[in-house]
């Protein structure tokens, strides 16, 4: 009795730090870039532009790997309803984490599977409240030119020194905060047909 090899896994995403979390699982998967425009929409929630995100970068890559199983991730910190995205520069991330000190902050992270073949596309959504510490603005600087953080949604890194500006961290997945919630991740991709263990 012959199986069916295992449907290739792409994860549809060029950040280092969703590749690294993915790697934990130990299971072959590619890497592609997906060609999405991120901007928010209209009256768009921060959950909603993560989960909308998500979903659109699988199937950005899934057009192009209609047999594969491709995972697509978002993540949009949420202070009081505004969506606060990576800073991109220095000035904005002071910026940011001037207005998130001494207040929580919802990081909004969305998972997305998609697979074409099949008709399978699911998405979750992990939610990780974060209080920041009442940081000074020297701190803020020190951190900044620490560790650079220009690339992450709410411009710090809790997986590094990041971790010095939080208070309190509430989720159930805690690998959300890094940009990837392996939990719900594990439970699509195996919905999905690939099996982790």
């Amino acid at each position: 009795m012959s199986s069916l090899p295992p449907r290739p896994l792409i994860l549809a995403s060029t950040s280092v730090y969703r590749r690294q979390l993915l790697e934990r699982l130990r299971l072959p998967f590619s890497v592609v870039a997906s060609q999405v425009d991120e901007t928010p929409l209209p009256g768009e929630t921060p959950p909603d532009i993560a989960c909308r995100l998500a979903l659109a970068k699988a199937r950005s890559v899934a057009q192009a790997h209609p047999t594969a199983v491709v995972i697509g991730s978002d993540q949009v910190a949420d202070l009081d309803g505004q969506a606060l995205g990576k800073p991109g520069n220095h000035a904005r991330a002071v910026a940011q984490l001037q207005t998130m000190r001494g207040n929580t902050v919802v990081f909004q992270t969305a998972v997305a599977v998609v697979c074409l073949e099949t008709g399978f596309a699911q998405t979750e959504l992990a939610r990780v409240k974060v209080r920041f510490r009442a940081l000074t603005d020297a701190q803020i600087e020190a951190y900044l030119l620490a560790e650079t953080p220009y690339d992450c949604a709410g411009s710090a890194k809790s997986e590094g020194l990041g971790i010095a500006l939080l208070e309190r961290i509430d989720n159930d997945d805690p690998t959300a905060l890094i940009g990837l919630p392996l939990i719900r991740t594990c439970q699509l991709i195996q919905a999905a047909g690939i099996q982790v263990l």
